[in-house]
């Protein structure tokens, strides 16, 4: 194979492995708002309960996409088969 298409799936593994932490953050951010601040959705979500745990749900899954995606980007610039099949 030659070494600039390595070099290319490199970068694009990179690219998008920084939009999958990116989602995450975005996904924990909304999480943390809706948590802290459920007042200003009570219109939107009439239940409670379903509110409180739709906001710790989307906590919880965008620290974990944060995660991966660092996990990733790290895994992608050192080559490191282990983080990319994490």
């Amino acid at each position: 194979v030659p070494m600039g298409v390595l070099s290319c799936m490199k970068y694009l593994m990179f690219i998008f492995n920084v939009l999958v932490f990116a989602g995450g953050t975005c996904l924990a951010g909304v999480g943390v708002w809706v948590a802290v601040d459920p007042a200003g959705f009570q219109d939107i979500v009439a239940a409670r309960a379903v509110l409180s745990a739709g906001a710790w749900l989307l906590l919880a899954v965008g620290i974990a996409l944060s995660l991966l995606g660092f996990l990733g980007c790290f895994g992608a610039l050192r080559r490191s088969r282990p983080l990319l099949l994490l």
